[in-house]
């Protein structure tokens, strides 16, 4: 077992291409399970499958050796960027959380390792790469790329600073609902598109490269292995990426195309939704083995709640076949949306969320729903349940109640009261002329599934009754 240079062990699983510390390792990688390689373990690159372990054990230092420890750069400035904190660490060096002191913005700052540039210039020129191909991108899910420069002796990149976390680390803590997973990959089949259409392969998608926003938008990131596919010119690429994520046919030698792409966007749906990837086995060989003849399990098995239709677009992502696959993201993302298309409708929601919860009473007016909370010694609170957004994928729903009339007496203690809040806000509308405290939440429908609709009007309703009692006493709504 390897030891990193703060006597931490070191583990490595080639199926996920990344290293992991911890104090009780037990031999297997805490995220797939599979047992850790004791060789190979690289404290930069990403796994080449034309080279073997025992090559980048050999060619690159162990985390001990002649390895630069750039956590020493936290509290200082490089250039313009004041350093604030790590962020992470990647194949080709550090990712900090940097503030840029003249425009006063907050920066993803990545800086190349400078050992890797001394010991092998094609880290220089991967690097340089990764921002060329990101700057020719602009969209809402890619992490957009404001500069590349050499500072202060520093090779860096000026990153936009997303202040959530990685796919990888949502799909960790919780267990997504379905119609949240599809709109996910709805958005990042949008942004493989973009780079597919500025004739950009990403060539390693996976949800540690997929960064989420505060608001839940994913952002692709990390390009370091990104080709540019030239019209009418063969390029030979060799086989690159993180194992469990890679198409069969990288592994017999066939080239990467938008439909690799794909693939790993498949892997990383199955992901979300069995909470495992399709293919996992204890040693490289194996794991090839498997990927390239094996179908992947059924995913309807693992997680009966999905539509049918949902199943079958992942299953054909993965097919081994590159032409039975979506060709590029815009085609993955065409029938993501069918199927978004075919969720159950607002009525076939609240429906499913009261049908056995006695406290709820509801009815549609129009496009809305009124619903009536009874709650404990007697009172009551109305809500309604409203849509916004002309398609599927970009509705907003509306859950909100009225408290009372907003008069000038009631702010100080509301806005105390609204500090208190975890669930929903205190806000004022104005109501046929007449300005009323009301208690609101809003989602994108993508977040929510029936069980949510039922727990947010619950809670909805409880802190606005309170909320009316406590600035009235009355209950009238």
């Amino acid at each position: 077992m390897a030891h990193g240079s703060n006597g931490e062990d070191l583990l490595y699983c080639f199926g996920c291409n990344e290293r992991f510390r911890s104090s009780d390792l037990r031999g297997n990688c805490p995220r797939c399970g599979l047992p850790a390689e004791e060789v190979g373990l690289t404290e930069d690159g990403p796994t080449f499958l034309w080279k073997s372990a025992d090559h980048w054990a050999s060619r690159q230092p162990r985390p001990s050796e002649h390895s630069t420890d750039m956590t020493d750069l936290i509290g200082d400035r490089v250039g313009d960027y004041e350093i604030q904190s790590l962020l992470g660490r990647g194949g080709m060096g550090y990712v900090f959380h940097a503030r840029h002191v003249h425009l006063d913005r907050n920066s993803a700052l990545k800086i190349l390792a400078p050992e890797l540039v001394c010991k092998d210039p094609d880290y220089l020129d991967r690097f340089i790469h990764e921002g060329q191909a990101m700057a020719a991108m602009q969209h809402p899910n890619i992490v957009s790329i404001y500069d590349i420069d050499r500072i202060n002796g520093y090779q860096c990149l000026d990153m936009e600073y997303v202040p959530g976390r990685s796919l990888q680390q949502l799909i960790r803590d919780h267990r997504l609902p379905v119609e949240r997973i599809l709109f996910l990959g709805a958005e990042i089949a949008r942004g493989l598109a973009e780079a597919h259409n500025q004739g950009i392969l990403h060539r390693d998608l996976k949800p540690d490269n997929i960064l989420m926003t505060l608001t839940g938008v994913p952002k692709i990131g990390d390009f370091g292995l990104a080709k540019r596919l030239t019209p009418g010119q063969e390029q030979q690429l060799l086989p690159a990426g993180t194992p469990h994520y890679m198409a069969p046919e990288l592994f017999q030698g066939g080239q990467p195309t938008p439909a690799t792409d794909v693939y790993a966007l498949g892997v990383c749906l199955f992901q979300m939704l069995a909470g495992r990837v399709p293919f996992s086995q204890p040693g490289m060989n194996a794991l090839i083995g498997v990927v390239t003849a094996q179908p992947p399990p059924s995913l309807r098995v693992l997680r009966p709640d999905i539509p049918l239709e949902m199943a079958e677009v992942i299953h054909q992502m993965l097919d081994k076949v590159p032409e039975n696959r979506p060709k590029t993201g815009i085609e993955a993302a065409a029938m993501l949306d069918a199927v978004i298309g075919g969720l159950p409708d607002l009525q076939t929601l609240v429906n499913e969320a009261f049908e056995f919860e006695p406290t709820v009473l509801w009815k549609p007016v129009g496009a809305t729903f009124e619903l009536e909370v009874k709650l404990s010694r007697g009172r009551h609170q109305r809500l309604k349940i409203e849509a916004s957004g002309e398609s599927a994928r970009e509705k907003i729903l509306k859950i909100s109640s009225l408290c009372c009339p907003a008069v000038p007496q009631f702010y100080e203690k509301a806005l105390r009261l609204n500090d208190r809040i975890t669930h929903g806000a205190l806000m004022i509308h104005e109501i046929d002329g007449v300005p009323w405290f009301v208690m609101q939440n809003c989602y994108p429908r993508f977040t929510v599934d029936a069980e949510e609709v039922r727990r947010s009007v619950l809670e909805i309703g409880f802190h606005a009754d309170a909320i009316e009692k406590e600035l009235t006493g009355e209950d009238r709504n």
